[in-house]
């Protein structure tokens, strides 16, 4: 493809101009503008743009402008050795394992194949032998996506979030009558606190739903988190929106239940619009309430004084249903941090020092392939047969080490 197909694409275009468009393109939702690609391709092309430019690198790179020239880098400087000395420099890179330089360089090495398709470049130079040379090999493993919680961690932390949510809850419901409506609404917040974290982590560890489906992505408008609306629990089922874009039911097994039960009573939602893991965050719902009850018309006078008559802006929210957003995709992480940590839990990972959202889901896939194969374990997991297969090759190994095993020990007792 002739590079010159236009006036604004030859080669004295910025490479900056480019940026903007190729994340929209690879947004979500209205006008490109949300999605975890886009926010992490956005992060590494100002990465790249920062080293193309000598802003980073070692102290005697200065960037693939002629150091006479006075001007930003431009399409024509760039060239499949380019993409060379930038894998190379990745590679450089002390701090990054093989398989995130990897991730790295591949989403710069999409976006010259963007800018191939729409006449900035005439090939794909990212792409060429060369230019990828410099690169570790890949060990075939995803940053992060490696902890799968155990049937002791699993027990642990879910007695752990059982026995504080059941102390909370008792203390609040055990109140004398002529308690101090204060000091009652403080103990209801409490426990409404602790059951919200017991139902996440009993979701987390039992439904192996994905932590995207079922809390709020700031960089993804259509993940608003799951509501009171989505769930039924009647049929133990809930709808969740899927990795792959589309709305589909999600399986709540019975362990999960009773706590969403006992957690939904203890709430009592004012509608079924109400997010089932709201955040309680002080400063969020002070605001909220704030920006809710002026736009109702109430007076700033009055809403100090309705304000000082809760415990705490959630209870206010539930009364007057002014609905709070879920708490974020970080805000589980965050609580699991904390819960790992209270808890005591005996955790060996080289990557996380505590049990993170992906490991509740990982942990029920090797349940699930252990006692029904691979094709259910898929099916409930919501992932094909055959990322399943790759996901958790290491029980088949060592099912099959145990037939080797044991196919030696008949030889042997024959001879």
């Amino acid at each position: 493809m002739n590079q010159n197909t236009s006036s604004t694409r030859d080669g004295s275009t910025p490479l900056t101009s480019s940026f903007e468009r190729y994340l929209q393109d690879k947004g979500k939702g209205r006008g490109g503008d949300g999605g975890n690609y886009r926010r992490n391709a956005a992060r590494e092309l100002e990465r790249f743009a920062e080293w193309v430019a000598g802003d980073r690198g070692d102290d005697d790179w200065t960037g693939i402008v002629p150091n006479d020239v006075d001007r930003d880098p431009t399409f024509e400087d760039l060239d499949e050795r380019v993409f060379r000395e930038y894998a190379r420099h990745l590679a450089g890179d002390r701090g990054l394992k093989q398989n995130t330089v990897q991730t790295y360089y591949r989403y710069i090495s999409a976006w010259c194949g963007w800018c191939v398709n729409e006449g900035y470049f005439e090939a794909h130079y990212a792409q060429r032998a060369s230019a990828m040379a410099p690169l570790p090999e890949d060990d075939g493993r995803k940053p992060g996506d490696q902890q799968a919680w155990t049937s002791e961690q699993r027990h642990d932390l879910t007695r752990h979030v059982d026995g504080r949510a059941r102390d909370a809850v008792e203390a609040y419901t055990t109140l004398p009558e002529n308690t101090d409506p204060l000091d009652k609404q403080r103990a209801r917040y409490a426990a409404l606190k602790t059951a919200r974290d017991r139902a996440l982590v009993f979701v987390l560890a039992y439904t192996a739903v994905r932590v995207g489906e079922l809390l709020r992505d700031p960089n993804d408008p259509r993940r608003r988190g799951i509501r009171w609306e989505d769930l039924s629990l009647d049929d133990g089922s809930m709808d969740v929106y899927r990795k792959k874009q589309q709305w589909d039911a999600a399986s709540l097994p019975d362990p999960a239940i009773s706590p969403l039960r006992s957690y939904r009573k203890l709430m009592e939602p004012p509608t079924e619009r109400w997010p089932v893991f709201p955040t309680f965050d002080q400063r969020t719902l002070a605001e909220l309430v704030q920006e809710e009850l002026t736009e109702r018309g109430e007076r700033p006078e009055a809403i100090t004084k309705r304000r000082e008559e809760y415990a705490r802006d959630l209870l206010l929210a539930l009364d007057a249903d002014i609905r709070p957003p879920s708490i974020t995709t970080d805000g589980a992480r965050s609580i699991l941090q904390r819960l790992s940590e209270v808890a005591e839990i005996d955790i060996n990972h080289p990557k996380h020092d505590y049990l993170a959202p992906h490991g509740g889901r990982r942990g029920m896939g090797e349940v699930l392939v252990r006692a029904f194969g691979y094709t259910v374990a898929a099916r409930y997991v919501d992932n094909s047969e055959e990322m399943v297969r790759e996901r958790y090759s290491h029980i088949e190994a060592g099912e099959l080490g145990d037939v080797a095993t044991e196919a030696l020990e008949e030889i042997d007792d024959v001879g």
